[in-house]
């Protein structure tokens, strides 16, 4: 038995930022996508659904799960263009308004104490078969204090299967309880290595990577 302890020196965690987001475009090698600003994570469903027999409560489920996001970016890889359903005709010619690809994305998200700051540890965000929707986009005049245009993105998902879970398209690896050897492994598949391109590996991959 022991009893409960408050704001224990190194147990105050919080998270904060996003940097090292990746691109995965069909089987294409991973393309590192700079100017990345956000990541708003948004899970729809999950609602109540009751069901009343005789007037009585008595079933409650809940709705399936989506994974959404919206991607705020100053800039974005040249090869999200298909994405974003810009196609090129020629050199420098493109046409918009293109059937839009799907695509995979990672990014990193940093998890500090009270000790370390914001260098203690990490989270590394995996995001399958996502779906960018066309969003409004503002051009305005250059004046005295010019800032950059902010691009954004809303994002649909259709989930893979996953061995022995429910379908999901976003997984999540934490630095802090994940085997640094087995980390190593998974960095250097998604980053690529002086010898291999940058990829996204499947949920059973993943699963099989970490399996002591």
């Amino acid at each position: 038995m022991s009893k409960l302890t408050w704001d224990d020196q190194g147990e105050r965690f919080f998270e904060m930022g996003v940097d090292r987001g990746v691109l995965y475009v069909d089987s294409d090698p991973g393309v590192a996508w700079m100017g990345l600003i956000s990541v708003t994570e948004n899970v729809t469903g999950g609602e109540p659904r009751p069901y009343y027999l005789d007037g009585e409560k008595y079933l409650n489920l809940l709705t399936a799960e989506e994974f959404e996001a919206t991607i705020e970016t100053l800039s974005v890889p040249e090869e999200f263009g298909v994405c974003d359903g810009a196609v090129s005709i020629h050199n420098g010619l493109y046409a918009t308004q293109q059937p839009r690809k799907s695509f995979g994305l990672c990014y990193r998200t940093r998890v500090g104490n009270d000790v370390a700051g914001s260098d203690y540890a990490y989270k590394l965000h995996l995001v399958y078969n996502a779906l960018a929707s066309p969003t409004q986009r503002s051009y305005a005049s250059i004046g005295g204090s010019p800032e950059p245009t902010k691009l954004s993105w809303a994002l649909s998902t259709k989930p893979p299967g996953i061995t022995g879970f429910r379908p999901t398209a976003h997984l999540v690896i934490d630095s802090r309880s994940s085997d640094p050897g087995v980390l190593s492994d998974v960095e250097d598949l998604l980053y690529g290595t002086v010898s291999t391109d940058p990829s996204l590996p499947t949920p059973d991959e993943l699963i099989a990577i970490f399996a002591p």
